[in-house]
């Protein structure tokens, strides 16, 4: 079987490496002679030192810049659209690409329009578009067995399911958080969290792993009534978003039109801090905000009539507005889950893997007690939490179960995804090139101060965002200036750019925002 393997990625592995990248070698050299910006831009590169050269050899065959053809979407697009929607929603389209010619930083789409993409798939585009280490991964004959045979992990895992995992997803486990249950997605993964918390309080109040369930339990289960269906609660905060299945869509509280119709859990909703900007400017009015939201999230734990097992939160609320807290404040939350016993989940779907110049957002907490599990997707490529305790695994098997229990490939993707980032430091990058971007975007808000309002995001890479009073006009125009961007809660425009987005992409965002606020 590896031997066929083996022969048919041969013939198959040099043809697919072929269409990821010609097209960008037309499209590299027509740009270059588009415009003068570009050609001093190359000859400063030339004379720029080593560190800043090795920026721009990351990806060869990248584009220089956007290419613009036609209005997007241009005539092919809107053809292929139109087929689309006959037998698909497209009302929350974007952009449809063309993802043979997209590589690096850029999307490109049917009409050979190439936008820079500082959106990367809604922040789940890690590596770039195309990336050769990931393509060979893609073509290996581990990769080929996993995707032809992908095993039902729970009964039937494969031999080498432990090394994928330690070497891979449990490679950058959180701190004190050493075993992972893997999943689908996002929203599975938080739901599978929850999951384990209640089944843990329930063992707790029995008082021990062992206790086996009376006939009372087991019969009420059934009928979705107490004890066996327990009266308990997970506790989210206002403006979050966890997901849209039924137990995640009850933690979600970023837009009514995820939850319109929806029946949902009874669950309650702590206020999540709406900090003052600039930081430095508002440094008493945040504390007491903060201290507010920790006395209202302690009186809801303690008083809530379905007492909460668990808390989960971001540590950017993204989907809600981008909204922010300070490391005393996640520090505060931890303090009260132990004075409480309830578990603390930090939701790193959006937020993890590099994003904001460390693996994990909840580092930047210098947190002394780690949380409890940490959920995890999007960058990842795959989905799970990780968790340290095993008084959280449950106490009889097929209680967390489902047929899949996550997916080998896109595990040994995470891995490849692992491996670039170390290769290439895109942490440590990700970490300098936010605090260039934030600082220009900074002397932009003092050049238009009514175009952006309450920046936010220094310190944390390049998740980065702020407020714009014509904010749905500002992503339009965006596109025509070759830029791909997106927004979130009410106003916010956020940036969510791959890890190898670097300084050079950094300027051409910026000369291109300023000539939208200039409009």
């Amino acid at each position: 079987m590896a031997s066929i393997l083996r022969n048919s990625l041969r013939l198959t592995a040099p043809s697919l490496r072929q269409t990821v990248r010609p097209s960008f070698r037309v499209a590299s050299r027509a740009m270059a002679s588009q415009t003068t910006t570009k050609q001093a831009a190359a000859a400063a590169a030339a004379a720029a030192p080593v560190a800043q050269q090795f920026e721009q050899s990351l990806f060869p065959d990248e584009p220089t810049g956007p290419v613009l053809r036609t209005a997007i979407p241009g005539p092919k697009t809107k053809e292929a659209i139109a087929r689309l929607d006959k037998v698909f929603d497209t009302r929350s389209l974007n952009m449809m690409a063309n993802y043979n010619d997209s590589f690096g930083n850029y999307i490109a789409d049917l009409d050979g329009n190439v936008l820079l993409d500082v959106y990367a798939q809604i922040a789940s585009i890690p590596v770039g578009y195309s990336n050769p280490a990931l393509l060979a991964a893609a073509t290996s004959p581990e990769m080929a067995c996993a995707i032809i045979n992908r095993p039902a992990l729970g009964n039937f895992p494969s031999h080498d399911w432990a090394e994928i995992l330690e070497t891979g997803i449990l490679k950058v486990a959180p701190k004190g958080l050493d075993q992972v249950f893997t999943g689908q997605s996002g929203s599975d993964a938080n739901e599978l969290a929850y999951k384990a918390a209640f089944m843990w309080k329930r063992q707790q109040e029995r008082g021990s792993p062992d206790a086996e369930f009376t006939s009372e339990e087991i019969e009420s289960s059934m009928n979705n009534q107490a004890p066996g269906a327990p009266a308990l609660s997970i506790m989210s905060f206002k403006s979050g978003f966890h997901g849209r299945l039924f137990g995640s869509l009850s933690t979600t509280r970023s837009k009514p039109i995820h939850k319109l119709d929806i029946p949902a859990f009874d669950w309650p909703q702590a206020p999540f801090p709406m900090l003052k900007y600039p930081l430095e400017q508002h440094v008493e009015e945040n504390a007491a905000e903060e201290a507010r939201c920790l006395a209202e999230a302690e009186r809801l734990m303690t008083t809530w009539h379905l007492p909460p097992a668990a808390i989960i939160i971001e540590p950017v609320q993204s989907e809600g507005g981008d909204n922010h807290a300070s490391p005393e404040f996640f520090r505060g939350l931890r303090a009260l889950t132990r004075k409480h016993n309830i578990l603390m989940i930090v939701d790193e779907v959006q937020t993890g893997v590099g994003a904001t110049g460390k693996f994990w957002a909840h580092d930047h907490w210098n947190l002394q007690d780690p949380p409890d599990m940490v959920t995890f997707s999007k960058k990842a490529q795959t989905a799970g939490y990780y968790y340290g305790d095993k008084a959280l695994r449950p106490n009889k098997p097929y209680r967390q179960f489902n047929t899949w229990m996550g997916d080998p490939a896109r595990a040994i993707l995470f891995r490849a995804i692992i491996n670039e980032i170390e290769r290439l430091n895109l942490v440590q990058s990700t970490a300098e090139v936010g605090d260039y971007l934030y600082s220009a975007l900074e002397k932009l808000a003092t050049k238009y101060p009514k175009e952006i309002l309450n920046l936010r995001g220094k310190g944390q890479g390049t998740f980065i965002a702020w407020d714009s009073p014509r904010r749905e006009e500002v992503l339009a125009k965006a596109k025509t200036v070759g830029i791909n961007v997106g927004g979130s809660g009410a106003q916010a425009i956020r940036l969510r750019p791959m890890l190898i987005f670097q300084k050079k992409h950094a300027d051409i965002f910026l000369e291109a925002l300023e000539k939208i606020l200039k409009s």
